[in-house]
């Protein structure tokens, strides 16, 4: 591709110059560490307010509904918490942290938000609520104020501080997303799958499905060099608080159980617990695109596949000597078992145009986790 376009998601070198022209902005400074390939990270604000119920402030600003001097009057809050010396938010319950950044976006840029994999890996729900908006995540071109996280512990309690990222944004100029025939011909040049095997070829155009998007697998027989191979985790029912600024320090068998190959190559997803599964190809996203994974209905049934959905540039890819990398699945059912195989048709990825090479790719350079990632859980544990 050339390496400008008119249409397309705002790389590192311009989240940086958004910075520096004010249109982000926050009381305490925005770290350099914060801006990715394709996206910004989010911090959390000083106060956490805990809530009755989710909910969109279509016609009233956010601060209305939270600046009240009795809360028992209140139909949404029922108190507030100090994040600024650290905070324990426990399972189940619903919360609403202003963030520290601010937007005043320019006419023609929107944006869309994504929990970090990180907080998916957790099966912590978070979106990002803004004032006037009907509905969650997106933020629409010209928006000016202030930034909500609704934050919402599934399967652990886990403690927070002050800024802490949990979520990230991606600025988006025009319409950035490729179509089925450019993402058949960028594959002849610059393959986006991998077969997970141990020669690791890349997959022939005529195995690659598209339709708005790259269709992937799901992976239940793992490593044939094994003979019992784990094939994913459950998150156990009760355990201990997270805390998210210790990295590499739980033990996973105190939270997770392990999942091995059945001897059909199948699972059967229990309704409302968490899973940990990958998929059965791997995922290379080149220099010059940005990707993101997207729910596919008709596959999944009653599931969600994914909480964190963003790949930025270089994510399987490097400088283009890696032959991609598995992608993660954060999955919980509803209301009914459902069975699933291996080899099914379970998520897809949307890949999107950049206005420009990004300065900074996805890697180890900018701190990145799980560039070379298998069957990973999140890295506050020990295997």
């Amino acid at each position: 591709m050339s390496t400008r376009t008119t249409q397309g998601i705002l790389p590192y070198q311009q989240i940086a110059q958004l910075i520096a022209q004010g249109a982000i902005h926050a009381d305490i400074p925005i770290e350099d560490r914060q801006i990715q390939p394709a996206s910004l990270d989010l911090r959390l604000g000083r106060k956490a307010y805990r809530l009755i119920s989710s909910f969109l402030p279509e016609l009233s600003e956010i601060t209305s509904r939270l600046n009240v001097l009795d809360f028992y009057q209140s139909d949404l809050v029922m108190y507030e918490m100090d994040l600024t010396d650290g905070a324990i938010l426990e399972k189940g319950h619903v919360y609403l942290v202003p963030l520290l950044e601010r937007v005043t976006l320019p006419k023609a840029i929107r944006a869309r938000t994504n929990p970090k994999s990180t907080t998916g890996r957790l099966d912590v729900f978070t979106r990002v609520v803004t004032d006037l908006n009907t509905g969650f995540d997106e933020i629409r071109a010209g928006y000016s104020g202030p930034l909500y996280l609704e934050i919402v512990p599934r399967s652990f309690a886990i403690k927070v501080k002050t800024g802490y990222s949990l979520n990230q944004i991606r600025f988006v100029r025009g319409d950035a997303t490729m179509s089925d025939r450019s993402l058949q011909t960028l594959h002849t040049r610059e393959p986006l799958l991998y077969h997970n095997l141990p020669a690791n070829p890349a997959m022939g155009s005529r195995d690659l499905r598209t339709d708005r998007g790259l269709f992937l697998r799901i992976d239940l027989k793992g490593d044939d060099r094994d003979s019992s191979p784990i094939i994913g985790y459950r998150a156990k029912k009760n355990s201990h608080v997270i805390d998210l600024s210790k990295i590499g320090h739980y033990a996973a068998l105190d939270f997770w159980e392990p999942l091995y190959r059945h001897r059909q190559n199948s699972l059967l997803l229990e309704p409302e617990e968490f899973y940990i599964l990958a998929s059965k190809e791997r995922i290379r996203v080149p220099a010059g695109y940005a990707a993101e994974m997207v729910a596919f209905e008709a596959a999944c049934g009653e599931l969600r596949t994914h909480y964190a959905g963003f790949f930025d540039p270089g994510f399987g890819y490097g400088h283009g000597e890696l032959h991609g990398t598995q992608v993660v699945l954060e999955v919980r059912p509803h209301d009914v078992p459902f069975l699933i195989h291996d080899g099914q048709t379970f998520f897809k990825v949307v890949y999107d145009r950049m206005l420009a090479r990004p300065s900074q790719l996805y890697g180890t350079a900018l701190g990145s986790s799980y560039q070379r990632q298998g069957l990973t859980l999140s890295k506050h544990f020990k295997v």
